[in-house]
């Protein structure tokens, strides 16, 4: 799983870095606002854990930016020192998915990416049962009625993702931003074949299009 932390305090960042590693995560580390933008340019990540107060660009800006302007959708932490309640509803407000205030023990912190990683399904190991069809992420896998089927990698990020946004409309370009980098995003067309190659499997009844606006997962 690859996590974008946005972090200008050395000590804390080099602990909290430390600590994702050892647990097995993917960590790009960002000591300032404009630097995690640029990542978010170049890279697709499962999960955003960002300090609110940051130079040159807060967190509750990138945050601003990531939902506004790139239409990236993924999970964000929002770590902070201020015990008012104005950022905490600035950051709810913009979409912020959880919100953990400093001073925090690293047990805390696991159990905030822990809920997170199961409300997401972003613990690719664990199946997801899709009413009769089990979904295994982490092998590219569907099995119906007791036979394997194989997805493509990107077959498997598009349904994770429809997934994880069940009953809400997702735009083509919600879902280019959030699956794919900025220098290889494919054409509508090939999104559509994913869209249709997945219909075969699923039932087409599952994911239904919605004229002008996007896709809706069942």
């Amino acid at each position: 799983m690859k996590i974008l932390l946005l972090e200008d305090d050395p000590a804390l960042s080099d602990i909290l870095y430390d600590h994702l590693k050892h647990n097995g995560f993917d960590v790009f580390l960002a000591g300032t606002g404009d630097e995690a933008l640029e990542y978010f340019i170049d890279e697709v990540f499962d999960l955003a854990i960002m300090d609110i107060n940051t130079p040159n660009m807060s967190g509750l800006e990138v945050l601003k930016i990531l939902r506004s302007d790139y239409k990236i959708k993924i999970p964000v932490i929002m770590i902070t020192a201020y015990q008012d309640t104005k950022h905490l509803k600035d950051a709810f407000e913009n979409e912020v998915d959880d919100y953990i205030k400093k001073p925090f023990d690293l047990e805390e912190f696991d159990q905030r990416i822990n809920r997170i990683c199961r409300h997401f399904a972003l613990n690719k190991n664990d199946s997801i049962d899709l009413k009769g069809i089990t979904f295994n992420p982490n092998e590219c896998e569907l099995i119906i009625k007791g036979k394997r089927e194989s997805l493509a990698k990107k077959e498997r990020d598009i349904l994770r993702y429809f997934v994880t946004h069940k009953s809400r409309v997702i735009s083509s370009e919600e879902l280019l931003q959030n699956i794919w980098k900025y220098d290889e995003q494919p054409t509508d067309a090939t999104i559509r074949v994913y869209i249709k190659n997945l219909r075969e499997l699923l039932g087409k009844d599952r994911i239904t299009t919605i004229r002008a606006l996007g896709y809706k997962f069942e």
